[in-house]
């Protein structure tokens, strides 16, 4: 699902953003209720930011990637935690891109998400190249998305990737 987010562009800058897990739902501009195969997962769009809720038998998890005020976190390379039963991995990184670059990358991932069912992006107006996109599926019992938050004024789009999914027990 593609959509036009009816708000100005004001997380600017990538180096902003900050990750947490855990926090209540946040004020959307765009949202998608997906189930996957007894989860059910929302994308919510938070402008230039994401948050995902995702629900599953007993366990829970929120995970926000956004410009928090007041947030000590930021954006993390990686993170693989417990919740619960669960294995939360957590990757991000920043891919500083040329101008000619970042419009073909903002087309094509724009492309890839639009008219998938697991997918939701935003642009917003003014900039046809700043949006938010994420894409989510269910692989061999774990729970994927991943989200790009385009910076077309820094050449920056920072992609992050999350898996989460029951801990499966050591075998010898």
């Amino acid at each position: 699902m593609l959509t036009t987010l009816k708000t100005s562009y004001t997380d600017t800058r990538a180096a902003d953003l900050a990750w947490a897990l855990g926090r209540e739902p946040l004020p959307a501009l765009a949202v998608l209720d997906l189930e996957l195969t007894g989860a059910k997962l929302q994308l919510r769009l938070l402008g230039a930011s994401h948050q995902v809720l995702l629900e599953e038998e007993q366990y829970n998890c929120s995970e926000t990637v956004a410009c928090m005020p007041g947030s000590s976190t930021p954006l993390p390379l990686g993170v693989s935690k417990r919740i619960g039963g669960w294995e939360y991995e957590f990757a991000a990184r920043v891919e500083k891109l040329s101008h000619g670059s970042f419009a073909g990358r903002a087309q094509e991932l724009l492309a890839l998400v639009a008219d998938h069912p697991n997918g939701l992006a935003g642009t917003f107006p003014g900039s046809p190249h700043a949006f938010t996109a994420m894409l989510a599926q269910r692989h061999e019992g774990q729970v994927r998305w991943r989200t790009w938050h385009a910076y077309p004024q820094e050449g920056q789009l920072v992609v992050t990737r999350t898996q989460i999914g029951v801990r499966m027990p050591a075998t010898l």
